[in-house]
C-alpha cells in the first residue's frame, strides 16, 4: 500500500468516482477496496460514491425518495436485496415452470411408448395371421391335386375352419400391417422429437439451476470453485455488506 499512501484522498476519490461513472466500478469492488486498508475503507464508504452507484445501478429508482437521514451506502444494500429477493422469486417460477415442461415432456414420452408397444403387439398379431391365411390360401391350393389322404384331411379342415374369403382376409390384414408399420414409425418420431425437447429442458433447468442469478441486473462474477483466494474474497465481501 505504499504507492496508495502516496496519493492524496482527492485523487484516490476521484479514481473512484471516474470507476464509477464509467461503469467499470461495481458494488464488489468498492466492497474489496474497503476490506484492503483502513484509509480505503474510509474513501470506499463515501456516501457520494454509494450515491452514484446507486443510481447507476437502480435507475429506475430515485434516491432521494427515502428518508434524508439514511446513508446512500445503507439505501444501496435495502435496494440491493429487495432486487434481489425479486429475482430470486423469478428464479424459483422459472425453475418450477422448467420442472413443468419437463413433467409434460415424460408424460407424453409414457402414453407415445405405451401406444408404440400396443401397436407393435398388434402388428405382431397381425403378422401371425397372415402366415395362418397363406398357409390356409396354400391348403386350399393343395386340395386341387393329388395328396396323401392324411395330408389332405388336414389341410381341408383348415379351409373348413375359415369363414372368410381368404383373398379377401388377406388383403385387408396386409393393409392392416401396413398402417402399424407406418403408425410405429409415427410414434418413433414423435418419440424422438420429444425426448430431444425433453433434454433440453433439462439442459435449461441445469444451467438455471447452477446460475440462480445469471440475468441479475448487476454484473456478477462466477468464482472458480478452485481458487480459494476468490471464495475468501466472497466472504469477505458478503461480510462487508452484511456490515453495512
Amino acid at each position: 500500500m505504499s504507492g496508495a499512501s502516496a496519493l492524496p484522498d482527492e485523487l484516490w476519490r476521484r479514481i473512484l468516482e471516474i470507476g464509477i461513472e464509467s461503469s467499470n466500478f461495481t458494488y464488489k469492488d468498492l466492497c474489496c477496496l474497503s476490506i484492503t486498508c483502513t484509509r480505503l475503507n474510509r474513501l470506499s464508504s463515501d456516501d457520494s460514491l454509494w450515491s452514484s452507484l446507486f443510481s447507476t445501478d437502480f435507475p429506475q429508482y430515485h434516491i432521494n425518495q427515502h428518508p434524508s437521514s439514511s446513508s446512500s451506502k445503507s439505501l444501496y444494500k435495502i435496494r440491493y436485496e429487495k432486487v434481489r429477493e425479486q429475482k430470486l422469486l423469478a428464479h424459483r417460477r422459472a425453475v418450477l415452470r422448467i420442472q413443468s415442461e419437463i413433467n409434460e415432456h415424460s408424460r407424453r414420452i409414457r402414453e407415445m411408448e405405451l401406444r408404440s408397444a400396443e401397436e407393435k403387439e398388434k402388428m405382431k398379431n397381425t403378422v401371425a395371421e397372415l402366415l395362418n391365411l397363406r398357409k390356409i390360401r396354400q391348403a386350399s391350393v393343395a386340395l386341387n391335386v393329388w395328396q396323401p389322404e392324411v395330408v389332405r384331411g388336414r389341410q381341408k379342415q383348415m379351409v373348413e375352419q375359415c369363414n372368410v374369403p381368404i383373398d379377401n382376409r388377406i388383403h385387408a390384414i396386409e393393409m392392416e400391417l401396413k398402417l402399424c408399420k407406418q403408425q410405429i414409425l409415427g410414434f418413433e418420431k414423435a418419440l424422438r422429437v420429444e425426448k430431444k425437447r425433453m433434454q433440453t429442458a433439462k439442459e435449461k433447468l441445469a444451467s438455471v439451476e447452477y446460475h440462480p442469478l445469471r440475468d441479475f441486473n448487476l454484473t456478477v462474477s462466477p468464482v472458480d470453485e478452485h481458487d480459494m483466494r476468490g471464495k475468501r474474497s466472497k466472504h469477505m465481501i458478503k461480510g462487508n455488506l452484511e456490515k453495512m
